[in-house]
């Protein structure tokens, strides 16, 4: 908190209204401005574009500059030198572990990995072609029934179990996703596998078969798990916040940040890019696409280049685009049709002075979506990867504000509706 104050003059209102301004550590200082209420007014935000709904230490966003930071860590470092559950972590304990810490919270994790059998045959009563972020935000709630009884969102290490439940098993429930599709057997998680190849194998490994991943895959689907971690006060992250504040039980919360992150303008964003590159067809089509993406009229958009808060370049796509090369040359897929349209449309992007003057640089979504593309995942399963790598950004949000004094949520409104009218009489 400062000494710095606000002061807001309103028309009719004799005296001005004063209002206290909190510091950031870095970022803007924010206006408190909840005294207002009682003088008649409620401040008018739609989207909450300039409205910080709560304090929170976890990550730090400047989209102007081009920077994010999970507790003070810049993304780009912690993708090229820590792994996933290290930025677990970080991200729900505020420090990077030591190495026994790092040791013990890798074993928790693993060793609540299994899903229970019910949650399984859950997935399995699901029509084959359900979209999968349905059955995985059904899945994550039925969660809710089989510990229930267990959870004490009072105390700490209640809430320390419930996240290794939660990171333990999302990658398990997302491979059971996947296999269901395919009409073919679930894999057991393995405890000798790392966290990324652990996931790879319950999801392409075969019954019987011992494991095969390739340790550039499974650096660069640890790496894309990394890169999407937490994202600040983003639409589905407010929405556990603000469904957690009733006092649901979490994992109720987190299916809640599920079924937000699903639309299309959050975590649908990678799947649109493939879309995209399929309804272009062709390298020989590119030049026409970018300009008719070049023409406001056309109604034709480049999905994955620009962001809604990066006014600069991504600094997640930095890295996410180092790990996109490797894994092509790994699968030998540099000439693959689609993927070729997809780097052409990458250098059309970093060297057109359009895209360049507007900073429509590619984002974290094209580049990921190209690596899920080249591994073998199908469209519609990406957002369930980016919910798996997102649920302990859910989740440490949701642990910070539980583990203090909070208020359930309640936005207001401007009302534009009819005035009180009586019920007409015959």
């Amino acid at each position: 908190m400062t000494d710095k104050k606000a002061h807001l003059s309103i028309d009719g209102i004799d005296k001005t209204i004063e209002l206290p301004i909190y510091a950031s550590t870095i970022g803007p200082d924010v206006i408190d401005v909840t005294s207002i209420t009682k003088h008649g007014f409620f401040t008018f935000d739609p989207g909450f574009m300039s409205t910080a709904s709560c304090e929170s230490k976890i990550t730090f966003i400047d989209g102007d500059e081009g920077v994010l930071l999970h507790r003070g860590y810049p993304i780009e470092q912690l993708a090229v030198s820590s792994d996933y559950l290290e930025t677990c972590y970080l991200l729900l304990n505020g420090e990077l572990p030591t190495p026994a810490q790092k040791e013990e919270f890798t074993a928790e994790v693993k060793k609540h990995s299994t899903v229970d059998a019910s949650v399984a045959n859950l997935v399995k009563t699901f029509k084959r072609e359900s979209h999968p972020m349905a059955i995985l935000c059904s899945a994550v709630a039925a969660l809710a029934a089989i510990y229930n009884d267990e959870i004490d969102i009072t105390n700490a290490e209640s809430r320390k179990i419930t996240a290794y439940r939660l990171i333990g098993q999302i990658p398990t429930l997302s491979a059971m996703v996947y296999k269901h599709s395919k009409g073919e057997e679930f894999i057991a998680p393995d405890d000798n596998l790392d966290y990324a190849a652990n996931f790879l194998n319950m999801t392409f490994g075969k019954a019987g078969q011992a494991p095969n991943v390739s340790q550039t895959i499974a650096k660069a689907m640890d790496r894309i798990f990394i890169l999407h971690a937490d994202h600040e006060q983003n639409a589905s992250t407010s929405t556990v916040r603000l469904s957690g504040s009733s006092g649901t039980n979490p994992f109720a919360a987190i299916a809640a940040g599920i079924s937000t992150l699903w639309g299309p303008a959050h975590g649908g964003a990678n799947e649109a890019v493939l879309n995209m590159l399929e309804e272009i067809g062709s390298v020989e089509n590119i030049e026409s696409c970018v300009a008719r993406a070049k023409d406001k009229t056309s109604g034709f958009r480049l999905m994955g280049f620009g962001h809604r808060v990066y006014k600069n370049f991504d600094p997640r796509a930095k890295v996410m685009k180092q790990t996109c090369d490797e894994v092509l040359a790994e699968l030998g897929l540099e000439n693959e049709p689609l993927l070729a349209i997809a780097k052409r449309l990458e250098q059309i992007a970093l060297e057109d002075e359009y895209f360049i003057s507007k900073k429509l640089y590619p984002n974290v979504d094209f580049y990921s979506g190209i690596i899920m593309k080249a591994v073998g995942i199908p469209t519609e399963m990406f957002t369930v990867i980016f919910a798996l790598g997102r649920t302990v950004g859910w989740y440490s949000h949701w642990n910070e504000m539980v583990s203090g004094p909070y208020k359930i949520g309640r936005p207001r409104q401007q009302y534009t509706g009819s005035p009180k009218r009586d019920y007409p009489t015959k």
